[in-house]
């Protein structure tokens, strides 16, 4: 099992999205990432790509391991995220070479579906090279537009993710508040229209709905604690990235607060390899790992980081908000390892453009996820994929 190609696969309107393709004795593993996609696929021919190609593809370890590198493998930079998305795709061949899908690689079921929430993005949500604010898409109006949506209407939103059987939801009201001040401080008036979303839906669906607070970690720990403070009436699931994970005293600070108003703390998504979470496993930092696959150094390292936070009695939820291939691994690992506890989508991306690149996509029924059925993942990049305009594709081979 040589890996004998390396292909990347970049279309023009998703300037953050790279497929990552590893091709041996005639299979083709599919990996991705995400953010500055030409960056990393740059990374992944000048650097990666000489390091894997006529190596054993079964090794998926210890070429995991190689490609970790001198620099850059303690974040989820350029080089965490190309290893990450060759991680996956390595993991992929894995199981379309064993003829099993990739849930069994990974130890197999403990349950057939797991719930979901949706994140309330909209379909342009993160489309934009060197989008600087998470608010984009507001003021644009239409069917899945969740993120309007939520700053407009969030009782209805509620409403009618409850009829589709979805009783989780994510929002992030406060953002461009933080924005305003560099997250150093919230004013009253800032604070009560920042709860009025949360207010709504709890005016229109009662506790029927758990509701998720995004802070995308733009806030200093005072500034975040007066918030989690503020949204105690509304009993929110949990609030997530409160301050950047970098800083887990900080979170630990943020989950005491938090847990006097029966509130978790979720971080993590952000956050690449295993010694990246043992911070906020040992601070006692987080309630909730929002572990992302593209990220934190591809299967090998979440299923470690999976078992790392069962050790410290810590749930994960593994995060999606990037692209297809991150949601289906993402969905695999969900029903097969015993802490995780709901798996994100964004059905704003599921039901749009997420079916315009692969094959396959985990059913939703009820609220629950499962993953594809089919050997690995499962899926594959759409046939014609090579042919759309606005497509490049690059190949490194062996010489």
């Amino acid at each position: 099992m040589r890996i004998e190609r390396i292909e990347t696969v970049r279309h023009v309107e998703f300037p953050n999205l790279l497929f990552v393709l590893v091709h041996s004795d005639g299979l083709v593993g599919l990996g991705e990432t995400f953010y500055a996609a030409e960056a990393v696929e740059a990374y992944v021919h000048s650097v990666t790509a000489p390091l894997l190609l006529g190596q054993d593809a079964t090794r998926i370890t210890a070429l995991n391991r190689s490609l970790e590198g001198y620099v850059g493998y303690v974040g989820s930079g350029i080089e965490t995220r190309a290893r990450s998305a060759v991680d996956i795709a390595l993991w992929d061949l894995a199981g379309q070479r064993a003829g099993v899908p990739l849930h069994d690689l990974m130890g197999g079921l403990v349950r057939d579906s797991i719930r979901v929430y949706n994140t309330c993005a909209g379909t342009q949500y993160v489309r934009r090279d060197g989008q600087a604010t998470q608010n984009y898409g507001r003021g644009v109006q239409g069917k899945w537009e969740d993120l309007d949506r939520f700053l407009a209407d969030a009782g209805g939103l509620a409403e009618e993710l409850l009829s589709e059987g979805i009783t989780g939801m994510k929002i992030w009201p406060f953002d461009a508040y933080a924005e305003m001040s560099q997250g150093a401080g919230i004013t009253n008036d800032q604070m009560q229209a920042g709860l009025e979303p949360i207010r709504r839906i709890r005016e229109a669906v009662g506790d029927q709905m758990e509701v998720m607070i995004e802070l995308h970690a733009l806030w200093t720990v005072p500034a975040a604690a007066s918030i989690v403070r503020a949204l105690e009436p509304y009993a929110p699931h949990w609030v997530e990235d409160p301050v950047r994970a970098d800083v887990p005293q900080g979170l630990a600070q943020l989950r005491d607060v938090a847990a006097s108003t029966g509130t978790m703390i979720a971080a993590g998504e952000t956050v690449a390899g295993l010694a990246g979470y043992l911070p906020l496993m040992a601070e006692q930092a987080i309630d909730v790992a929002t572990v992302d696959l593209v990220w934190c150094g591809g299967i090998t390292h979440a299923l470690r980081i999976a078992a790392l936070a069962e050790s410290y009695g810590v749930a994960i939820a593994p995060h999606d908000c990037t692209g297809p291939v991150a949601l289906v691994a993402a969905t695999h690992m969900s029903v097969s390892v015993p802490n995780a506890v709901m798996q994100e989508t964004v059905r704003a991306s599921l039901r749009t453009w997420y079916q315009d690149f692969l094959t396959d996509l985990p059913p939703i029924k009820d609220g629950q996820i499962s993953p594809p059925t089919g050997p690995g993942l499962g899926t594959a990049l759409q046939p014609d994929i090579r042919s759309r305009t606005g497509v490049s594709t690059r190949i490194s081979t062996r010489n």
